[in-house]
């Protein structure tokens, strides 16, 4: 069986869920894949402009671009940035015509499937074009969040369009499924996973000298400055090191013992996740972090790490496991590493973390077409 896979993320970024979905899916069922980059789903912002300057300088290095695949074809669609507009689907139409016919083309080879893991009008059109393949919807994020004004509201709209059409639904975490909880078909919990191949071995040494609170990832709007300042601060003899790009700047002078480091590839950021006491999730409350399951979790957990998170999303709902502390700006701050420094698993369970969350496990366990 092919795939035809609509991705929220283009394929020359960090290996994320849709390219693990993809490497996943060829693994299984031993066919090639058609992968179609995204394209703007909502009118462009300033910020957009500083965030495409900041890929492009990571173009050409090992942070950017996973690996090409004989059995992989990618197809970038062009677009005028006007989706959430009624009647855009019709002029954007013509500019998708060789995409399109690409596709159908692909199709007419052998039994394929159709996977959706962004809403959008070029997706509700292929959908209706292709009526008789499997079509499956991946809702890995709340994106109609991540929006404002019409533009969010446009996205609920297709991505309730798509839930309707298709024959297969998975969710990432418990908040998406219980959205889609009326859907039909029912919608299957499949959580985030990690990338455990990448790992070191499970007895590799780890540095330990200095206390280290660590976070790696991007450091945007739903990035709690407040309450890291504040642990900063009352842990003066920890150091706070995080890894990734700044969005959205500290609104305060930073404690000294705060590190800021640029972003880096993914092998060196597990390197520096080796030299951290304990993983930090710091991630406002709010709708947009409401649906999150972070994928920090699963390879801090991996790497035998305690974990240090907010309650938001998924995290919420593990504040009673072994090695994870949920914190918030009520919670006595001081001294809380000495609190978690008794997580010590063994070996042996982190080895049981991997086997059970790692990218092969998750989409085998949810029985996809078992599903369907």
């Amino acid at each position: 069986m092919q795939l035809v896979y609509l991705s929220p993320v283009p394929w020359a970024s960090f290996a994320q869920r849709p390219h693990k979905f993809v490497e996943w899916f060829h693994a299984r069922y031993g066919d090639r894949v058609l992968w179609i980059d995204p394209y703007p789903t909502r009118f462009p912002e300033l910020s957009d402009f500083r965030r495409i300057i900041s890929k492009s300088a990571m173009q050409g290095n090992e942070n950017a671009g996973s690996k090409e695949h004989s059995w992989l074809t990618v197809l970038k669609p062009r677009s005028f940035p006007i989706e959430p507009i009624p009647g855009s689907g019709a002029i954007n139409r013509l500019l998708w015509a060789e995409l399109t016919e690409q596709v159908s083309s692909f199709v007419s080879l052998q039994d394929t499937c159709l996977a959706i893991g962004k809403p959008s009008e070029l997706a509700l059109q292929l959908i209706k074009k292709h009526r008789n393949v499997p079509r499956i919807y991946d809702a890995m994020d709340d994106f109609a969040a991540f929006y404002g004004g019409f533009s969010s509201w446009a996205m609920r709209r297709r991505e309730d369009q798509i839930a309707a059409s298709v024959s297969i639904m998975l969710t990432s975490s418990t908040a998406l499924l219980n959205r889609f909880s009326g859907n039909v078909p029912k919608p299957v919990l499949a959580h985030n996973a990690c990338a455990t191949e990448v790992l070191p071995d499970i007895g590799a040494t780890r540095y330990s000298g200095e206390p280290v609170l660590g976070y790696v990832g991007t450091i945007a709007s739903w990035f709690d400055w407040p309450l890291v300042i504040k642990l900063a601060s009352k842990n003066p003899e920890t150091v706070v090191r995080l890894v990734g790009p700044v969005y959205s700047p500290p609104p305060a002078p930073l404690p000294k013992n705060i590190e800021l480091l640029p972003a880096c590839s993914h092998r060196v950021a597990i390197e520096m996740m080796q030299n951290f006491s304990a993983g930090l999730i710091p991630f406002k409350i709010n709708a947009l972090t409401s649906s999150v399951d972070p994928i920090k979790y699963y390879e801090y957990r991996a790497l035998g790490l305690p974990v240090i998170s907010t309650s938001f999303g998924e995290m919420a709902l593990r504040e009673n496991l072994d090695g994870v502390s949920v914190i918030n700006h009520k919670t006595e701050l001081h001294g809380l590493l000495s609190q978690i420094e008794a997580y010590q698993p063994t070996l042996e369970e982190i080895q049981n973390f991997r086997l059970h969350n790692n990218w092969y496990a998750r989409f085998d366990a949810a029985n996809i077409f078992g599903n369907a």
